[in-house]
């Protein structure tokens, strides 16, 4: 369309500006739009005074409703506006005719509307076409013909008009005008003063725009060929059911492989292993009815959609309610509940699921699996127990090859099938007693498990696909840490419960295991009484045990008792007294402060730490006539017979202080006897025990009955530090003792020990033998020499009597 440059010319050089949000126009092109924003508004009405002209110029940003100067591009068209038209809503409709591109020099106004001082430039009329422009006009030709065939939006009569326009400048923004470009491309076609660099770029525009839609195309094809593709075996498949519905078989392999698709559509599956279950179906569907390689196939794909891949329990880390939860659900483990809280509120900071796996190690009884329950029901995520006692097979973590019938992956994805989320509490319980064999090593399974760094990628034989565990709170549970292999062992944070005290017991049985009882055995309300004093006598003389398995074992006994009584109607109610209680129990099975009536020679009382907790341990001497012979006897281990050498060695080193004669060991054989022989006895807290024990028997001094002792010695008689204080102390307390002597080097463990213990126990640290010799033997040999002790008399009764000490002392 040619333009009146005349005119433009002889006009003034300064313009209403009017802002184009999303729309650029290109001189010698005809366009309408609507106005509304009311600076707009007046720019037009501006332009509409004076001669129709107005500068078009679009924002940089169009989501900008106020635009400033800094918000237009420099480079906009002059145009003229031909025809306005007021709308209802109060917009302006205007049509606008493109004339030359116009370069703003300065901003005049900004207050009303924007005014521009510009320079045009206008487009000759008459432009020399160079061999080279006529070049680039053919090639630009040639590239929008392809573009409008690929794109077919564009019509045929469109493409004419614009090819015929002979003008390379007019020919180049009319082509802009028509592509599907950002405002910033048009923007730059726009700058090009020069026609030869408006072609250039036209060209490098044409040729991406036809490389998409070339692309586009191929995948329009694409997705055409596999709807053709799914409708046809629609249609097959339909014609199938047709032909079984007409012979009758109406429950073939096809219902079972149209159920199977149907829950794989509705299953959200990873990419990877919906297109693994997909072959495995296609596969399926080919495998004959009568095929036995069917069976396996289909349990394969049961077990993959039955598991949970993407499926979440929504959790809540609430410190007051996990607290709350805790509290009522265990009496006690204050420092174990503590650190519990402590792992709840680091996730309720980082808002991760994964952390570190603990264990729960202790004896039996102590609640180590009801605390994972506990810790499951205050997250509020599914709780999943799997008991690993005995496994010996790896197969039974990893899952079997899927090469015969009867394969089924391990325990741990049979648990991640039975939570149904893939972010469940996961409690593997016994995990201590796990063994190896010809079979393979489940602790070596277990590494892959229980490793955060790996078990994002945990791979299970039967599976034969990654599956993420990082999102699962693992919990263990063990009696014995040690029995752990070390790597494994590495793998987790160990916390440690202790057995519970008398008191604690007590509000235990009162508070949980008494109601719960009470409840299996219809005996609410008043129809059984049960006084606190009575419980206590339950637990000092019926139970004898770290936890509270065999308390409560036993309070359900009685609770029989009594509902057999109210079924037999020879009561209503039942008052459970002293007198009742040993009718319905027995008599007392263990005494209460078990331990020796009288001071004796050559017997001590060591305390030892066993998987059920801490117990008393009896360690027996007696003197024999022989040749320097030392039997042990009680199933002891290579640890506590190397204990008993060491012992026998710092008394010989100390016999002269002793008051014995030095070359005893010539004379006369020592026994060492530990009582419970069936029981095996083995640990490093046994040295010092032995060692008074023998010297008691040797110097014929008695030894304190209510004096315990736990430690290991040296050669030189320095005693060490010992382990499990707080066990030993609790199974010192239960059977009376009230003095116990320790090594100085673990007296930073009594905090660990409960405050009724320490109240009622007095703790002796010691460095040396000879400080625990001052302790426990009633005369101390090495403060003053043996009361009236004729050595010469004494080897001549051992010869005569045949045997001398455990027991009490000769006179």
């Amino acid at each position: 369309m040619a333009t009146d440059h005349t005119d433009i010319g002889q006009s003034r050089d300064v313009y209403p500006l009017l802002p184009l949000r999303g729309l650029l126009v290109y001189p010698s092109m005809v366009l309408h739009f609507d106005v509304g924003r009311p600076r707009s508004v007046r720019a037009l009405e501006e332009a509409m005074v004076e001669d129709n002209l107005i500068v078009l110029a679009s924002q940089e940003d169009g989501q900008i409703d106020e635009p400033t100067t800094s918000d237009l591009y420099r480079v906009g068209t002059l145009a003229r506006v031909k025809q306005m038209l007021k709308l209802p809503n109060g917009t302006i409709r205007v049509l606008v005719e493109g004339l030359c591109r116009a370069e703003i020099l300065a901003f005049v106004t900004e207050d009303e509307f924007f005014s521009v001082r510009v320079h045009t430039q206008e487009e000759q009329d008459e432009v020399k076409v160079t061999p080279e422009l006529q070049a680039m006009m053919r090639s630009v030709s040639q590239q929008f013909e392809q573009y409008v065939k690929l794109s077919r939006k564009l019509d045929q009569e469109t493409y004419a008009a614009v090819v015929d326009i002979n003008h390379p400048g007019r020919f180049a923004d009319a082509v802009a005008s028509h592509l599907p470009l950002k405002v910033r491309e048009k923007q730059d076609i726009l700058e090009a003063f020069s026609i030869q660099e408006r072609l250039e770029r036209l060209l490098q525009i044409l040729s991406d725009e036809r490389e998409v839609l070339e692309l586009e195309r191929k995948i329009h094809q694409r997705v055409r060929k596999q709807m053709e593709k799914t409708q046809k075996e629609y249609y097959l498949r339909e014609q199938m059911k047709a032909i079984q519905r007409e012979l009758g078989d109406k429950e073939g392999r096809t219902a079972e492989i149209e159920e199977l698709r149907e829950k794989l559509a509705k299953k959200k599956l990873p990419p990877a292993v919906y297109e693994k279950v997909d072959k495995e179906i296609a596969r399926l569907e080919r495998i004959p009815t009568a095929s036995a390689e069917g069976t396996v196939a289909r349990t394969y794909i049961d077990w993959v959609l039955a598991l949970p891949w993407t499926e979440k329990a929504r959790t809540q880390a609430d410190i007051a309610r996990a607290e709350r939860i805790l509290n009522e659900e265990h009496f006690g483990l204050e420092k174990v509940k503590e650190r519990i809280l402590e792992f709840i509120a680091v996730q309720a900071l980082t808002e991760k699921q994964s952390g570190p796996i603990i264990c729960l190690a202790g004896p039996p009884g102590v609640g180590k699996t009801s605390l994972a329950r506990s810790i499951a029901k205050s997250l509020k995520r599914p709780f999943v127990r799997v008991s690993l006692g005995g496994v010996r097979d790896d197969a039974e973590i990893r899952g079997h090859r899927r090469t015969y019938i009867g394969a089924m992956p391990g325990r741990i994805l049979q648990g991640m099938r039975q939570a149904e989320v893939v972010n469940p509490v996961f409690l593997l319980d016994e995990i201590d007693k796990m063994a190896s064999d010809f079979r393979g090593d489940p602790a070596a399974a277990m590494l892959e498990v229980l490793d955060p760094e790996q078990n994002a990628t945990f791979s299970d034989h039967y599976i034969e696909m990654p599956y993420d565990l990082s999102d699962v709170l693992f919990i263990t549970t063990a009696n014995n840490v040690f029995q752990i292999p070390g790597p494994l062992r590495d793998r987790m944070e160990v916390i440690q419960l202790s057995g519970y005290t008398e008191l604690e017991k007590l509000h235990i049985a009162r508070d949980h295991l008494l109601p719960r009882q009470r409840e299996r055995h219809a005996l609410k309300g008043d129809k059984m009484r049960i006084g606190e004093d009575v419980l206590m006598e339950l637990i000092r003389h019926y139970t004898r045990e770290a936890g509270v398995r065999q308390l409560d074992r036993t309070i359900a006994t009685v609770c029989r008792k009594v509902a057999r009584m109210i079924a037999a109607g020879e009561s209503k109610r039942v008052v459970v007294t002293s007198t009742i209680l040993r009718s319905f129990l027995g008599p007392h099975r263990y005494e209460f402060g078990e331990i020796e009536e009288v001071d004796q020679v050559g017997v001590v009382a060591g305390l030892a730490w066993t998987e059920l907790g801490g117990d008393m341990l009896t360690v027996e001497v007696s003197v024999i006539p022989g040749s320097g012979k030392v039997v042990l006897t009680g199933h002891l281990g290579d640890v506590m017979k190397e204990s008993a050498q060491t012992a026998l060695s710092y008394v010989r080193s100390r016999a002269k202080a002793l008051h014995i004669p030095v070359d005893f060991h010539e004379k006369v054989d020592l026994h060492i006897h530990v009582p419970e022989g069936a029981i095996p006895k083995d640990g490093p807290s046994a040295g010092i025990t032995m060692a008074t024990a023998i010297a008691s028997a040797l110097t014929n001094c008695k030894v304190r009955r209510d004096v315990a002792m736990t430690g290991e010695i040296t050669l030189r008689g320095r005693v060490l530090p010992i382990g499990g204080l707080k066990e030993k102390s609790l199974a010192a307390h239960r059977a009376g003792i009230r003095t116990i002597v320790i090594p100085k080097g673990n007296v930073k463990d009594l905090e660990d020990v409960p405050s009724v213990v320490r109240e009622q126990v007095e703790f002796r640290p010691v460095s040396h033998m000879d400080e625990v010799l001052a302790i426990a033997l009633v005369d101390n040999p090495l403060d003053v020499p043996a009361k009236g002790l004729d050595h010469s008399a004494w080897f001549a009764d051992l010869s005569e009597s045949g045997s001398y000490g455990g027991g009490e002392a000769h006179q």
